[in-house]
């Protein structure tokens, strides 16, 4: 992505946009959460423009997958704890 590609945050910008007729029809209270997830993909938005994927897509999904691993660790240590 980049020079020949868009850029993943242009992706995303526009994966958004095409995402919002979703967000609409959502229930008031899944609406933060919906915006919460596309925080964490631009949140990993560095790695995942790395990945020059020809489905970037499947980026967005990785970085949400790493996003909510993390919280879930973080979590679990604090039970421990």
């Amino acid at each position: 992505m980049g020079r020949t590609n868009p850029t993943y945050r242009d992706f995303l910008g526009r994966f958004e946009d095409r995402c919002q007729p979703f967000r609409r029809a959502l229930r008031r209270d899944s609406k933060p959460a919906f915006d919460e997830i596309f925080e964490q993909a631009n949140q990993h938005a560095d790695a995942a423009g790395y990945l020059n994927s020809t489905d970037p897509e499947f980026a967005v999904l990785l970085s949400v997958l790493v996003a909510q691993q993390r919280e879930l660790q973080t979590l679990r240590e604090e039970v421990r704890d």
